[in-house]
């Protein structure tokens, strides 16, 4: 068997790109520009390509179908679902601690609708006994 010398500095493979469907891809890109927030990098007649914190997000006219879930990552979860509250997105799960680590930090998460009824989530991580995401 083969040995893999590591390529980066992040010592081996690094995700460059995500792939999504959307039945109505100029609806749903637009969503994920205007309501989401993500930088749109280009546009096709049937693809649109967003950055996602230096990762592209490609979206892809399709048939519903199976989607991964996609987990933003936010300073604020609590801010940021009331943000997409007040822009009409139907929240599936408000904030959420799921897991404290040793050193006291808490993870929280959300899930979110995308225009297919897919779901989207929110992630976020706080020091403990801020007060943050309660």
């Amino acid at each position: 068997m083969a040995t893999r010398t590591p390529s980066n500095d992040l010592g081996g493979l690094s995700l460059g790109q995500v792939s999504r469907t959307a039945r109505d891809l100029e609806a749903t890109a637009d969503w994920f520009r205007d309501v989401v927030g993500l930088a749109e990098l280009m546009r096709f007649p049937n693809a649109a390509f967003f950055d996602c914190g230096g990762v592209r997000l490609y979206l892809s006219a399709a048939a519903a179908g199976p989607n991964a879930i996609l987990y933003f990552l936010v300073p604020d979860i609590a801010a940021e679902i009331e943000r997409l509250k007040a822009a009409g997105v139907v929240i599936l799960s408000a904030p959420h601690r799921i897991h404290v680590h040793p050193d006291g930090r808490e993870e929280w998460m959300a899930f979110f609708a995308d225009p297919d009824g897919g779901s989207l989530g929110l992630m976020s991580v706080v020091a403990p006994n801020t007060g943050e995401n309660q």
